[in-house]
């Protein structure tokens, strides 16, 4: 078994596409068919099931899946090892992170980072805190800079860089940006429609869990995972919501509310079983070196 066949075989049965595989592979669909091919050959089995249009694993292929994925993964971390050992920070760092953090977090990290290493290839992926944290687990990511999870998983390295202060908000137009009282309750929340983030979302799981504790129902008439579209949407008056102190601006009134503080943890996190490269543990550096200037 060879990387590039196995390489093939994985991305075939991601994409469920022979196709679409070698587009992401970017070589020929008749190499993506020639690999698979050998690889059955040399085990002896189907590894998928061509119906139509239509491809899925057999049986074999899902028992190879994992098993292809742990041998690549140990290869390029044998690769991360040894190129470590020169002390160059070079290469290639795949850093995801949410749209949000990276407009209004990491921009003057990323421009220290670039400038002072200008050999590493940067590649910056704008993922849902959620589907950064699957990455990280899979092996996919080296690197996220996120939301954290309020639980996150035993096998992953996570620390908090910054603390963002939620805020409740509501368009100016909004009954409650006029309403007689100065202070609001949750339970006075409850009665008007809310926008928020995506009920898979980490920021969504705060304000839900707030809410829960009162034994309060969440009225919410509308959800996003974008922030900055969450913004619009209380900017034209579809409901209140919760926003950090980055996202407010005048078309916009903070609400007080008689509750402490909402604040979510913002930050990275990598797998506590990979070798990092070194361009990687050189972000790390000027990520601990933020985390201290906040403190």
């Amino acid at each position: 078994m060879d990387t590039p066949s196995l390489q093939a075989f994985l991305a075939v049965a991601q994409w469920r596409s022979f196709s679409l595989a070698a587009q992401h592979l970017h070589v020929t669909q008749p190499a993506i068919s020639k690999r698979i091919a050998n690889l059955e050959h040399q085990l002896g089995h189907a590894l998928f099931d061509r119906i139509g249009r239509q491809v899925t694993l057999t049986e074999a292929g899902q028992a190879l899946q994992p098993k292809a994925q742990a041998i690549l993964l140990a290869l390029e971390d044998t690769k991360r090892a040894l190129n470590n050992l020169s002390g160059q920070v070079s290469g290639a760092l795949t850093l995801a992170t949410s749209h949000h953090i990276g407009l209004h977090r990491l921009p003057p990290l990323l421009k220290t980072y670039t400038q002072t290493y200008p050999q590493v290839k940067l590649d910056l992926r704008f993922l849902d805190s959620e589907q950064a944290y699957e990455g990280i687990l899979q092996g996919e990511l080296e690197l996220a800079v996120v939301t954290l999870a309020p639980n996150p998983s035993p096998a992953l390295i996570v620390e908090p860089v910054w603390w963002d202060r939620l805020h409740f908000v509501v368009a100016r137009e909004h009954p409650l940006a006029s309403h007689q009282q100065k202070m609001f309750s949750l339970q006075d929340l409850t009665a008007y429609d809310a926008v928020l983030p995506g009920h898979q979302t980490f920021t969504r799981g705060i304000v839900e869990a707030e809410f829960a504790q009162q034994g309060l129902p969440l009225n919410v008439a509308l959800s996003t995972n974008y922030l900055e579209t969450l913004k619009m949407m209380v900017s034209i008056g579809l409901g209140w919501s919760v926003l950090p102190e980055t996202l407010i601006d005048a078309s916009m009134q903070p609400l007080q509310v008689q509750h402490a503080p909402l604040r979510r943890p913002l930050g990275y996190l990598y797998h506590n079983a990979r070798t990092l490269s070194n361009a990687a543990q050189s972000m790390l550096s000027l990520l601990q070196e933020e985390a201290e200037r906040q403190t």
